[in-house]
Parts: structure tokens; sequence; C-alpha cells
């Protein structure tokens, strides 16, 4: 399985807690009370992201347009 690195980022809350955020990923941000959990919400925030923006695409998407359409693998440097 290719992977594709990213770079999460973790602070600590004032109000306690913790704040998680995805630098490359505008909008891939969440929180929790424990850094574990803030860690399983950015995953799930990501894999919503993704599913939102290709759910998008696809309403937008009309079949008869000239497209070329395929799949795109990234390989982490």
């Amino acid at each position: 399985m290719t992977e594709l690195t990213l770079t999460a980022v973790y602070e600590e809350a004032e109000e306690g807690g913790f704040i998680g955020y995805v630098a490359e990923l505008p909008g891939a941000n969440t929180q929790g009370e424990t850094l574990e959990e803030a860690r399983e919400n950015l995953s799930e925030a990501i894999q919503l992201i993704l599913e939102a923006n290709r759910a998008e695409f696809e309403r937008k998407f009309t079949p008869s347009a000239k497209v070329t359409r395929e799949r795109l693998v990234l390989r982490a440097a």
C-alpha cells in the first residue's frame, strides 16, 4: 500500500485538551480532551474532507464532459 505522509500538529488548548490540524490540508482540524482523542478525531476529519470533496465532484461531474479521469497515487518523499 502506498502511503502519503502529512504533518499533524497538536497544540495544548488554554482551556484544556488539544487542538489538532494538518499543515498540508486546510480545513482538516479538530480537538480532543486527550492527545490520543485528538489524533483519532483528526484521522476522521481527514477522511470526511476527502469523502465530501469526492461527493462534491461527483455531483458536479457530467459524464458527457470531455475530461480524462484517472487515479492519482502520491509517493511520499
